[in-house]
């Protein structure tokens, strides 16, 4: 039986060293508002999933679906200025 470990390498043209790149790095830099604004949607909606949402919950959850969208948003309106300049 052949081993193709050999044919391997050469599929993958450029070792990764396991880090990112600075574009990605930047990438990340810029999604992070919207990162954030996830996890607080994220942890509002876990605290609602044993028990019924008092109006409270329920308030803090469309606060942050606002803050995920206005993320949202704001991402799409730098993505967009950004590729014109």
């Amino acid at each position: 039986m052949k081993s193709i470990a050999a044919l391997q390498a050469v599929v993958t043209a450029t070792p990764f060293d396991g880090e990112p790149s600075d574009a990605e790095l930047n990438a990340i830099d810029r999604e992070m508002p919207l990162i954030l604004a996830d996890v607080d949607l994220l942890d509002a909606e876990i605290m609602t999933i044993d028990r019924t949402p008092t109006e409270l919950d329920e308030r803090r959850i469309r606060r942050a679906r606002r803050r995920v969208l206005a993320a949202r948003r704001a991402l799409a309106n730098t993505a967009t200025t950004g590729a014109v300049a």
